[in-house]
């Protein structure tokens, strides 16, 4: 097994480093700012609820249309031209985003921007397929993910410099953010430029059919889903354990922030988690050749479940940057991994329909977590308890995934 990445794994590994600019804006600044926005209209807990309702939008839009967007994907060169309408109106809402004055709009505008990013990574995913074989998909994926990490870290200290050393050389606050979300935008879009250069769809229908068919063929894969018991037990563990990972990068800081927190210290102890996240992604990536993926899965499962139990007793700063470290760890490693594990269960030709609906189980359907603790801590007016309810869905995760490798065994 060749172990140099060729060019077009390059390029797709790219656009992770690119889009993973926008996603650690919105794990840092992007609350923060809404924050502000938000001060003197919204109360603490009032704040972290609409945040988590928003994030809880923007996932449910992308979760429902998942399946239709990647059915419609899988049509005779239809990936790249959908993949870059959703690159070009993630770029231009992250430009946008600064520029509202009011915290509803600035909630609306994220709702559309996050859309489009969680739909462009549908398309994305399904490349996978594309762009590298079943032997080597466990390693490109991590190094997508690991990249992804260590690269979005360039504009993101770019970001850091501008809004909170610009005042220092003459910006306004506004000025400032307003050139921080900017850098970010066109670091998303420049990165994204090779991937569209080189890419060219391999597997799809062999035929263009009506849009009517479309739908008649998203029913069929889902009867195909329901009988194989292995793709099946997978995507519901999935659902259930990349559910509660979602949760905690979308809500940390909102997070912390509600618990008043320093906002530096929490911007940088997310800064430490991404630098942490490189090292371990490609360090799992080597794990896969001597360990099997279901094996270094279940790992991570149980290392998230310990993190949500130790976010329950969260409230103090060096905690958080504990909490970071341990995030970092395993983060970019569940993330790939689950990536890979899924495209070399599925048909190939399929992929952007099945990666539709794996974005339901995914990025689509984490609106149960962000749901659930926004929930919680209206009800019970505590955020602790909030948090521990992760933890319930990572053990759920976990024996849905035993499941589906004693099914495999089986089959």
């Amino acid at each position: 097994m060749k172990d140099k990445l060729s060019k077009l794994e390059r390029d797709w590994i790219l656009y992770d480093v690119g889009n993973s600019a926008f996603i650690l804006l919105v794990t840092t600044i992007i609350p923060i700012v809404f924050n502000n926005l938000a001060k003197g209209h919204l109360d603490d807990d009032t704040y972290l609820a609409y945040w988590g309702y928003a994030v809880t939008a923007s996932t449910l839009i992308v979760g429902l249309m998942g399946p239709i967007l990647g059915s419609l994907s899988d049509l005779p060169k239809q990936r790249k031209r959908m993949f870059t309408i959703a690159l070009i109106i993630g770029v231009i809402g992250c430009t946008a985003l600064p520029f509202a004055q009011h915290w509803l709009a600035y909630l609306l505008l994220f709702v559309v921007t996050k859309s489009a990013y969680n739909a462009s990574l549908i398309f994305y995913d399904s490349m996978l397929n594309d762009v590298t074989t079943a032997e080597r998909m466990d390693r490109v994926s991590s190094h997508g993910y690991a990249w992804g990490y260590i690269g979005s870290v360039v504009p993101f200290l770019i970001a850091i410099v501008l809004i909170f050393g610009g005042p220092e050389i003459g910006l306004s606050s506004q000025i400032s953010i307003i050139l921080a979300f900017l850098v970010n935008a066109i670091w998303w879009g420049i990165m994204s430029l090779p991937l569209l250069k080189s890419y060219q769809q391999i597997s799809s229908h062999k035929s263009t059919p009506k849009i009517g068919q479309v739908f008649k063929d998203l029913v069929l894969t889902f009867k195909e889903i329901k009988q194989n018991r292995q793709i099946f037990l997978y995507l519901i563990a999935f659902f259930f354990f990349i559910d509660g990972v979602y949760t905690i990068i979308n809500l940390a800081t909102a997070y912390g922030t509600s618990l008043g927190l320093d906002t530096m210290g929490l911007v940088l102890a997310l800064l430490v988690t991404q630098i942490v996240a490189f090292p371990f992604a490609l360090l799992f990536a080597r794990f896969s050749k001597g360990f099997k993926t279901e094996t270094l899965i279940k790992v991570c499962i149980l290392a998230y479940t310990g993190i949500a139990i130790y976010g329950v007793q969260l409230d103090q700063l060096h905690e958080f940057w504990i909490l970071a470290v341990a995030v970092g760890m395993f983060q970019g490693a569940i993330q790939a991994l689950s990536r890979s594990y899924y495209a070399k269960i599925i048909p190939s030709y399929k992929s952007g329909e099945y990666f539709g609906i794996f974005d339901i189980c995914g990025k689509g359907a984490s609106f149960v977590g962000t749901l659930l603790v926004s929930v919680i801590t209206q009800m019970t007016g505590n955020q602790q308890i909030a948090v521990f309810s992760l933890s319930f869905m990572f053990l759920l995760g976990y024996y849905f995934f035993h499941l589906t490798i004693k099914s495999k065994e089986i089959a």
